[in-house]
């Protein structure tokens, strides 16, 4: 009798140990299935991201670009971002030569051409910005004439600073204006690819209007900059009723700090 309780314990004892091994296997199992099923799908997310990069890309390549002049200097303009409709995949790109170099050139690139649109404006806040920095009183001028009145000050007032500051200040970045232009980066010394582009996209925002002080609607961009951990750097763009020219609304993420530069920065043309 005893051997076999013995016996038929051994039994249950086996069978215990066997369901343990077939439920580990089976967790096991699982767990590898299901890390297959992530991992095929963070694949298919991934595949649809790039290609719909991609058709994006090709997008821009296909539109077609306006082009303007001013003496030798150049610039260029596509994309579909209005005020009239918000597009979640709207896009901007402004290429240019050259900084404006003064007033008259300025007011005549925003009033005939690229205050037109408002990627055309958005690319306009750092020629304000590098002229500002070379010359106070006339970059105070394109700061006004570019920017929503509610604006001005903020922008001049954050620009007297950063650009007021000595050299050797980690705090003054004189190289600023260059940190949303395509290619310049703190590694490289703010060097930018020539001509000059500025790359926008759509914001995840969409349009709002305006109703507690003044009218119009007002649209938000991306500028895309490699100065920052955050290449996205949101401006806000507006378009009052009966006005043709679109204005900068707000802007500050243009003129917070970027990356400290390694090496010297050699200018802008």
């Amino acid at each position: 009798m005893m051997v076999c309780l013995l016996a038929l314990g051994c039994q249950q004892a086996d069978a215990q140990f066997g369901n343990l091994l077939n439920r580990v296997g089976y967790s096991a199992r699982q767990s590898l299935e299901n890390a297959a099923v992530r991992g095929a799908e963070d694949a298919g997310r991934k595949a649809v991201k790039s290609a719909k990069e991609r058709a994006k890309k090709a997008k821009k390549d296909k539109a077609d670009a306006l082009t303007w002049s001013y003496g030798d200097h150049t610039y260029t303009m596509k994309g579909n971002l209005t005020a009239d409709k918000y597009k979640k995949d709207g896009y901007g790109e402004v290429t240019f030569t050259n900084i404006p170099s003064d007033y008259d050139e300025f007011e005549a690139l925003y009033s005939e051409f690229l205050g037109r649109t408002p990627h055309g404006t958005a690319a306009m806040i750092p020629m304000a910005m590098e002229m500002y920095a070379r010359d106070r009183e006339t970059g105070k001028r394109c700061i006004e004439l570019l920017c929503y009145p509610s604006n001005v000050n903020s922008v001049i007032s954050r620009l007297k600073d950063k650009f007021g500051a000595a050299p050797n200040d980690s705090y003054g970045q004189r190289y600023l204006p260059a940190a949303v232009l395509k290619g310049a980066t703190a590694s490289n010394g703010y060097r930018p690819q020539h001509p000059y582009t500025v790359e926008m996209d759509a914001s995840v925002n969409k349009h709002q209007e305006l109703q507690i002080v003044g009218s119009g609607t007002v649209m938000y961009i991306y500028i895309i900059g490699g100065g920052w951990d955050t290449h996205q750097r949101q401006v806000e763009i507006i378009r009052e009723p009966g006005h043709e020219q679109y204005q900068v609304f707000n802007c500050p993420s243009l003129y917070v700090g970027c990356r400290q530069i390694q090496g010297t920065w050699e200018g802008l043309e």
